[in-house]
Protein backbone atom coordinates (compact mmCIF):
# COMPACT_ATOMS: atom_id res chain seq x y z
CA UNK A 1 0.00 0.00 0.00
CA UNK A 2 1.30 3.51 -0.85
CA UNK A 3 0.13 6.14 1.02
CA UNK A 4 1.14 9.97 1.83
CA UNK A 5 0.82 11.60 5.02
CA UNK A 6 0.00 15.06 4.01
CA UNK A 7 2.38 18.02 5.01
CA UNK A 8 0.03 20.69 6.91
CA UNK A 9 0.28 23.36 9.55
CA UNK A 10 -2.23 25.29 11.05
CA UNK A 11 -2.44 28.21 7.54
CA UNK A 12 -5.44 28.97 6.72
CA UNK A 13 -4.67 28.23 2.81
CA UNK A 14 -2.15 25.44 2.21
CA UNK A 15 -1.82 25.08 -1.46
CA UNK A 16 1.12 21.88 -2.61
CA UNK A 17 1.86 19.55 -5.45
CA UNK A 18 2.93 15.90 -4.89
CA UNK A 19 3.96 13.32 -7.27
CA UNK A 20 1.99 9.97 -5.97
CA UNK A 21 1.52 6.57 -7.11
CA UNK A 22 -2.26 5.92 -6.23
CA UNK A 23 -2.94 2.22 -7.02
CA UNK A 24 0.04 1.46 -9.08
CA UNK A 25 -0.49 4.53 -11.61
CA UNK A 26 1.15 7.66 -10.89
CA UNK A 27 -0.46 10.43 -9.97
CA UNK A 28 0.98 14.31 -10.20
CA UNK A 29 -1.36 15.88 -7.41
CA UNK A 30 -2.32 19.36 -6.83
CA UNK A 31 -3.74 19.62 -3.10
CA UNK A 32 -5.68 22.88 -1.49
CA UNK A 33 -6.61 22.54 1.95
CA UNK A 34 -8.51 25.70 3.35
CA UNK A 35 -9.93 26.51 6.35
CA UNK A 36 -13.63 27.81 6.62
CA UNK A 37 -14.19 30.35 8.95
CA UNK A 38 -18.31 30.45 9.90
CA UNK A 39 -18.09 26.49 10.24
CA UNK A 40 -15.00 26.06 11.63
CA UNK A 41 -14.11 23.36 9.50
CA UNK A 42 -11.19 22.44 6.92
CA UNK A 43 -11.32 21.26 3.09
CA UNK A 44 -9.92 19.68 0.46
CA UNK A 45 -9.42 19.97 -2.83
CA UNK A 46 -7.58 18.18 -5.48
CA UNK A 47 -6.47 18.37 -8.82
CA UNK A 48 -5.12 16.15 -11.32
CA UNK A 49 -2.12 18.52 -11.92
CA UNK A 50 -1.35 16.83 -15.14
CA UNK A 51 -4.10 18.15 -17.01
CA UNK A 52 -5.60 20.55 -14.60
CA UNK A 53 -9.06 18.92 -14.14
CA UNK A 54 -11.11 19.30 -10.61
CA UNK A 55 -11.50 15.93 -9.07
CA UNK A 56 -12.73 16.94 -5.51
CA UNK A 57 -13.65 20.61 -4.60
CA UNK A 58 -13.96 21.54 -0.88
CA UNK A 59 -14.52 18.11 0.82
CA UNK A 60 -15.05 17.86 4.23
CA UNK A 61 -12.05 16.75 6.49
CA UNK A 62 -13.80 14.68 8.71
CA UNK A 63 -12.15 12.71 11.43
CA UNK A 64 -12.36 8.55 11.23
CA UNK A 65 -12.69 7.27 14.77
CA UNK A 66 -11.96 3.52 14.70
CA UNK A 67 -14.12 3.30 11.69
CA UNK A 68 -13.20 3.30 7.83
CA UNK A 69 -14.34 6.69 6.48
CA UNK A 70 -12.91 7.05 3.32
CA UNK A 71 -13.29 10.27 2.54
CA UNK A 72 -12.54 9.57 -1.13
CA UNK A 73 -14.72 6.51 -1.60
CA UNK A 74 -17.73 8.59 -3.70
CA UNK A 75 -15.44 9.38 -6.45
CA UNK A 76 -14.24 5.88 -7.60
CA UNK A 77 -15.96 6.85 -11.07
CA UNK A 78 -13.54 9.36 -11.78
CA UNK A 79 -10.33 9.14 -13.79
CA UNK A 80 -11.44 6.61 -16.34
CA UNK A 81 -12.56 4.77 -12.83
CA UNK A 82 -9.40 4.37 -11.43
CA UNK A 83 -10.69 7.05 -9.04
CA UNK A 84 -8.91 8.96 -6.47
CA UNK A 85 -7.42 6.12 -3.92
CA UNK A 86 -8.45 6.53 -0.42
CA UNK A 87 -8.66 9.71 1.60
CA UNK A 88 -8.76 9.75 5.90
CA UNK A 89 -8.28 12.00 8.39
CA UNK A 90 -6.80 10.46 11.99
CA UNK A 91 -5.95 11.36 15.00
CA UNK A 92 -2.52 12.32 15.81
CA UNK A 93 -2.65 13.06 19.19
CA UNK A 94 -4.43 10.70 21.84
CA UNK A 95 -6.68 13.65 22.95
CA UNK A 96 -7.30 16.46 20.00
CA UNK A 97 -8.86 19.21 20.91
CA UNK A 98 -12.14 18.76 18.93
CA UNK A 99 -13.67 15.86 17.54
CA UNK A 100 -12.58 16.89 13.57
CA UNK A 101 -10.09 19.75 12.48
CA UNK A 102 -10.64 22.87 13.54
CA UNK A 103 -8.76 26.82 13.02
CA UNK A 104 -6.01 26.10 15.12
CA UNK A 105 -5.90 22.36 15.28
CA UNK A 106 -4.98 20.72 12.14
CA UNK A 107 -1.72 19.66 13.36
CA UNK A 108 -3.95 17.49 15.70
CA UNK A 109 -4.47 14.70 13.18
CA UNK A 110 -2.99 13.10 9.42
CA UNK A 111 -4.70 12.94 6.43
CA UNK A 112 -3.16 10.55 4.57
CA UNK A 113 -3.85 10.37 0.79
CA UNK A 114 -2.96 6.61 -0.62
CA UNK A 115 -3.98 3.70 -2.35
CA UNK A 116 -7.82 2.62 -2.53
CA UNK A 117 -7.92 0.04 0.79
CA UNK A 118 -11.67 -0.39 0.39
CA UNK A 119 -13.88 -1.38 -2.67
CA UNK A 120 -17.54 -0.87 -2.74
Amino acid sequence: MTECVLPLTDDPRQVMTLDLTLDGDPFHARIEVRHLPAPDLWVLSLWDNANGELLLNQIPLICSYGEINDLAAPFRHLRDGKGVGSLFVIRATDEPTSENPGKSNLTQFKILLGDTICEP
